[in-house]
């Protein structure tokens, strides 16, 4: 492995982060409406948990779940069902005002690992991109730096969402725009939870 694969993964893992989608999604409305810490946390547990993903990229686990369907199945079914709830409610608490009291920074965090968890497609795609750009074969050191590659990114692109998100201004904007948001926020959520669901 030589740094020019770390740049290639790197590159795509930005892609990928920046799209929009449940996750970045979720990091921004934990920032905006409870706090700086709460933000940060949701993006650890996102960070680890897609971090985890690639690691089981790494080591083969896409091979466990085609040898071991049903296992990938529970999964799937399980994570689709957690990202409809979240859906709905978003979309119910859409234009209830903010409460005051920020969410503690553990379920915060436990709520970005979950909805990272709650797509095992990532490990699909993840393997996908691995077999792409780096070698066969890789040693268990290179697999521990890739994982650890991917996990500071993400941590450092999520924390840095915290900061900014949190400014008073980017906040006030937040709050004149969360219903529609919100609404957002909660058909991607279940359109992504509806398309595990019916997905072969």
């Amino acid at each position: 492995m030589t740094s020019a694969h770390l740049i290639a993964f790197n590159a795509v893992l930005i892609v990928s982060i920046l799209s929009p989608g449940a996750a970045f999604l979720m990091a921004v409305r934990s920032s905006v409406a409870n706090g700086r810490r709460a933000g940060i946390a949701t993006g650890l547990g996102l960070g680890i948990m897609a971090s985890l993903w690639t690691l089981a990229a790494l080591l083969g686990m896409d091979a466990v779940f085609a040898l071991f369907p049903w296992a990938f199945a529970t999964l799937k079914i399980g994570g689709a069902l957690y990202l409809i709830y979240l859906a709905i409610k978003t979309w119910r608490g859409a234009a209830a005002p903010l409460g005051s009291t920020p969410k503690a920074a553990g379920r915060a965090f436990i709520g970005g690992f979950l909805v990272n968890l709650g797509n095992p497609k990532s490990v699909l795609f993840a393997a996908a991109v691995l077999v792409v750009i780096f070698p066969p074969d890789l040693g268990a050191g290179e697999i521990a730096i890739v994982t650890l590659n991917h996990l500071v990114l993400e941590v450092v692109f999520y924390t840095a969402c915290a900061f900014i998100l949190t400014a008073p201004a980017a906040r006030a904007q937040f709050l004149r725009a969360k219903p529609v948001i919100d609404r957002t926020a909660a058909v991607l959520l279940g359109g992504l939870g509806l398309k595990l669901l019916l997905q072969r």
